[in-house]
């Protein structure tokens, strides 16, 4: 690894690599270091993702495995090792979407109104996060970030690590940036995360039904974030190619805004910023 100390921080990555390790999940090793330089020697996991390896018949296997080693990690979970994924962030985190997303990719300026009802639907999903127990999260646990390894899965870019809300890693697992599944499959593999967390002593609610609603509306927090990264990695970086997944999240957003009727005010601030959302040649 090559990660010139003015851009990137290594030590958070050789941190979190060894508390990762010792929690008995497969990340790389550091062999050798020059943190001053910003040079890592480190094992090699290889090169297939899950997301080039993921299909149909094998998504089940491979994902049990995924759930498997995102159990050791939180049952590893101490308070106060990792930063706190506390208010002040989720907030930063949402306040992406309309920076982002909804002002500079749509070019759209909400009005007042549509600003209040943003910044209420941000209180309500911030206080159902808040609400779940912490645990050590990963922060961007998606096939992406997990490689076809021995033992399965390796895990990458982890230097992010939190203590934060226990249903975030599943959701970024099961509802990935770059891959969509049908409802019914992302809800067995819930219920199967549920099933061995429970049995393995992990902080979950004893019913589904309220484990599965702090799944959707933590989904949303990272939904909407991710559409405002999406965005700025674009107009920021210079790299369009992300845009083409956004569609995928106003999908998921529209999914769980349907569910629950507390959050129609959203749904319908979505109706009213597709319909005069016009981008990148095409219409939402």
């Amino acid at each position: 690894m090559d990660a010139p100390p003015e851009q990137e921080d290594c030590r958070p990555f050789v941190r979190i690599a060894a508390l990762m390790r010792a929690a008995g999940l497969n990340t790389p090793e550091v062999l050798a270091q020059d943190l001053e330089h910003g040079f890592l020697l480190l094992t090699d996991l290889g090169t297939t993702t899950y997301l080039k390896a993921l299909n149909d018949a094998n998504a089940d296997d491979l994902f049990r495995d995924a759930v498997d080693a995102l159990l050791r990690l939180q049952l590893a979970s101490r308070a106060g090792v990792l930063p706190a994924y506390d208010e002040a962030l989720l907030r930063r985190e949402l306040d992406l979407f309309p920076d982002w997303y909804v002002a500079r990719h749509l070019g759209i300026e909400l009005s007042g109104e549509q600003r209040r009802t943003l910044a209420e639907m941000t209180s309500l999903i911030v206080a159902s996060n808040l609400a779940q127990p912490a645990v050590y999260v990963h922060r961007d646990y998606m096939p992406r970030n997990l490689m076809l390894a021995e033992p399965n899965p390796g895990v990458l870019d982890f230097q992010d690590a939190v203590f934060g809300p226990i249903t975030y890693d599943a959701v970024s697992l099961f509802k990935d940036a770059f891959v969509s599944w049908e409802e019914e499959r992302v809800l067995d593999w819930t219920v199967r995360y549920w099933e061995k967390a429970r049995r393995a002593g992990l902080p979950v609610s004893a019913d589904f039904g309220e484990f599965y609603r702090d799944f959707e509306w933590m989904g949303l927090q990272r939904h909407l974030k991710v559409l405002g990264i999406f965005a700025r990695i674009n107009y920021r970086d210079g790299k369009p190619g992300y845009l083409r997944d956004t569609p995928r999240f106003v999908r998921y957003v529209r999914a769980v805004c349907e569910r629950y009727p507390r959050l129609k005010p959203l749904a319908r601030l979505f109706d009213q910023i597709e319909n005069r959302g016009v981008t990148a040649g095409y219409t939402f």
